[in-house]
Formats: C-alpha cells, structure tokens, sequence
C-alpha cells in the first residue's frame, strides 16, 4: 500500500515550468537520442553474451538476438526521430505571424511532433490584434528548418461580446 502524500512521478526539473519566472527554453529534441544510445549498446551487450555462451548454454540462448534485432530497431528510430530543433518558439512565432499576414495579438506555441520518424513541428495558435480579435490562425512550423508545413486561417466565431464593457 502506498501513502497518499506519496509522489510516486515528477517531471524531469528542466521540464517543471511551474514557479519558473523569465522566458521558458524548450528542451531540445535531440535528447531522444540519449535513450536510443542505451538501446543500441544494450543490443550490442546481448549479441555478445549469447556469442560468447556458446550453442550448448541454456540460458543464454537464441532469444538474446531476437531481442538484440528489437533493440536495435527501436534504438535506431531513437536515434532519427531525435532530431535537432534549429527553430525555437520565438522563431517559429516570427515565421508564424509573416504567414497569417494580419497583424498578431495573443498567440500560443505548442511543439508537437508529426510523421513516422516523429518530426518535431511548432503548433503556432495567433489571434488578430484586434479587441476582441477579428482573426484566428493556426499555424505549423518545421522546428527543424523553419518552413511553414500548413496554415489555417479564418474569421473569429467566437462571441466575445459578454466579455465587453
């Protein structure tokens, strides 16, 4: 049994936001090739000792290199999903409001990632400048190089007209 007041998970401290004063950095992704590394050399350790116990050990046996093909396959797409992100939210913000073309107010980031090798991409929210905003965006970005991936834009439904004084 575990105690309520037990934290049992945290976030890592550089991604704790929380009581963090000044601009926020994202991590970069290519942390996710730390994890791809463990993997690739745990692969390696694996083929080694079933190499050197032989074809009569009974414990080290062929499912050492079954699971050395899986850690290796998943090591390597650690290692090409953790790309560098060359394009921080500021930058992507920057990218963003050129291809809206209406002048920004409030706007949001969002790094997601997309595709099969997981590219990460900067989610871009932009309101129009306006009170209260005529204009809403959303706005993806290549956090890699920067290129605009899609964009949307539209008139804004939302009724904003209760908020008003």
């Amino acid at each position: 049994m575990s105690d309520e007041g037990e934290i049992r998970d945290e976030l890592p401290e550089d991604l704790d936001a929380a009581g963090y004063v000044g601009p926020y950095e994202f991590p970069d992704n290519n942390r996710r090739r730390i994890p791809g590394v463990v993997y690739l050399a745990t692969a390696a350790l694996c083929v080694v000792v079933r190499l050197a116990a032989g074809d009569d050990a009974v414990l080290a046996n062929d499912g050492y290199l079954w699971v050395a093909a899986g850690l290796t396959i998943f090591g390597l797409f650690c290692m090409a999903a953790g790309r560098h992100t060359a394009v921080d939210d500021t930058d992507a913000l920057i990218e963003a409001t050129k291809a809206v073309g209406f002048p920004v107010g409030h706007a949001s980031a969002q790094l997601s990632w997309r595709g099969l090798l997981s590219r990460p991409t900067w989610r871009i929210l932009l309101y129009s400048s306006e009170d209260p905003p005529a204009r809403r965006g959303l706005v993806l970005v290549d956090a890699v190089d920067g290129h605009i991936v899609d964009q949307f834009t539209e008139a804004n439904p939302e009724d904003w007209s209760e908020l008003t004084a």
